[in-house]
């Protein structure tokens, strides 16, 4: 059975940061790309980060700069570090975990920055 738990969510104000974490089990965590995606009320999921197997990243643009995919493979674990975060960010924070046709979700996290 496939788990992805997610946290660190929370009320932050503008300008600050927050750090999200998700803990996979059941899988073969190293071999599988991570992402990071968030929907917001009233609004499709989107895209936020990815990271591949090998360590490659990729960021929507409205994160550049400001937020860094990262993972531990020792603790089948993938990070999400939010900076200078915006009221915009507000949203739902779902963790991803897919491979070729095999697509697993997490729970979410609310991520809530008031102005």
């Amino acid at each position: 059975q496939v788990q992805l738990v997610e946290s660190g969510g929370g009320l932050v104000q503008a300008g600050g940061s927050l750090r999200l974490s998700c803990t996979a089990s059941g899988i073969n965590f190293s071999i599988y790309a991570m992402g990071w995606y968030r929907q917001a009320p009233g609004k499709e999921r989107e895209l936020v980060a990815t990271i591949t197997s090998a360590g490659n990243t990729n960021y929507a643009d409205s994160v550049k700069g400001r937020f860094t995919i990262s993972r531990d493979n020792a603790k089948n674990t993938v990070f999400l570090q939010m900076n200078s975060l915006r009221p915009e960010d507000t949203a739902v924070y779902y963790c991803n975990a897919n491979l070729i046709h095999s697509w697993y979700w997490g729970q979410g996290t609310q991520v809530t920055v008031s102005s």
